[in-house]
C-alpha cells in the first residue's frame, strides 16, 4: 500500500521517543513533526536521521482506512492503548 498524498497522519498522531532533526527530545503525540514540508511530506524520508520508528510504520489498509481522518483517529487510539 502507498501513502495517501497530503495525509501525514503517521507524522502527527503518534509520539516519537527518539530524537530527530529539529526535535531533539522526540515528538509528543498529536503534534506535527517539524520535518513535514508544506505538502505534508517528510523532509528526512530516506535519510539516516529519520527515526527507526518512522521507517517501521508502514501504511496498511486497517490503519489508513479511506480517509486521512480515519488514519488520525486510528493512530491516536493506538497511541492511547500502547502508552506505558
Amino acid at each position: 500500500m502507498n501513502c495517501r498524498p497530503s495525509c501525514a497522519a503517521c507524522c502527527i498522531a503518534p509520539s516519537i521517543t527518539s530524537p530527530l532533526p529539529g526535535m531533539p527530545n522526540g515528538k509528543p503525540a498529536g503534534v506535527p513533526c517539524v520535518q513535514l514540508d508544506e505538502a505534508l511530506r517528510c523532509k528526512v524520508f530516506g535519510q539516516p536521521e529519520r527515526p527507526a520508528f518512522c521507517g517501521g510504520l508502514l501504511p496498511a489498509a486497517e490503519m489508513c482506512g479511506d480517509t486521512r481522518e480515519h488514519a488520525l483517529v486510528w493512530l491516536a487510539r493506538l497511541e492511547q492503548v500502547t502508552r506505558p
